[in-house]
């Protein structure tokens, strides 16, 4: 197998995965009748993250997340091509994922449209748009942080970006269900037909990652390699 075709398929089995339990864990807390709680699918979400980084990183950098590769895509860090098929493979593995939650927990549809993302009670879909925003910023911030910055400490990204979800999820879960994630909403609210407010999920978190890409890319990552090169000019004296 190509590498390009690899890392496709990594992005479709990790969106997959995050997808599956994700809104799988929606399902399992209303037919256990609560046991999970927000801490819980919270928990399940992050580890979930962290978990696909380690395994599909070091093959295509485990975006799992339309957002993150278009702030990629934004700041040179991946191809047109790669942005294009990196998204049509994180959309597919999360129709898919819905598709099997759907065969798994039927009843879902009724009660939670197997995980689709809505706004809590009193945010309109501006407010919406805000959180998500603020929530991808953060997370995208993180990743360019602990993974593409290569100061960073070896081996930490995947805990760094699995926690900054987690906690995102413990902050925003009720008010807009914490997507940050383009792909994450679009699976299930098109298995279950559930399309409530569906833009604040594509606009709030590609707003949110493209300016956390671009303020770390020229901020910090441009000053260290100006730095080097200031090092590297005046070892040369």
């Amino acid at each position: 197998m190509s590498g390009a075709l690899q890392k496709y398929v990594a992005e479709f089995v990790g969106t997959f995965a995050l997808v599956f339990i994700a809104a799988g864990s929606n399902a399992v807390d209303y037919l256990s009748h609560g046991s999970l709680g927000l801490i819980g699918m919270a928990v399940a979400t992050g580890v979930t993250v962290m978990v696909m980084i380690y395994a599909i990183g070091h093959i295509s950098g485990a975006h799992i997340n339309p957002a993150v590769t278009i702030a990629m895509a934004t700041t040179g860090k991946i191809g047109t091509i790669d942005c294009f098929a990196y998204i049509i493979a994180q959309i597919s593995g999360a129709c898919a994922a819905s598709f099997m939650l759907m065969q798994i927990f039927p009843s879902a549809l009724d009660s939670v449209n197997f995980g689709a993302t809505s706004l809590g009670a009193n945010i309109a879909p501006d407010i919406g748009i805000l959180i998500e925003a603020i929530l991808t910023f953060l997370l995208v911030f993180v990743i360019y942080g602990a993974a593409v910055d290569t100061r960073s400490p070896p081996g930490l990204a995947g805990f760094a970006i699995g926690a900054c979800v987690l906690l995102a999820i413990l902050f925003g879960g009720t008010l807009t269900g914490a997507s940050m994630n383009p792909a994450r909403s679009f699976g299930p609210a098109l298995i279950a037909g559930y399309w409530t407010d569906h833009l604040v999920y594509w606009i709030g978190p590609i707003s949110g990652g493209i300016f956390a890409a671009l303020l770390y890319d020229n901020v910090f990552i441009h000053e260290n390699v100006l730095d080097e090169k200031k090092d590297a000019a005046i070892e040369g004296i």
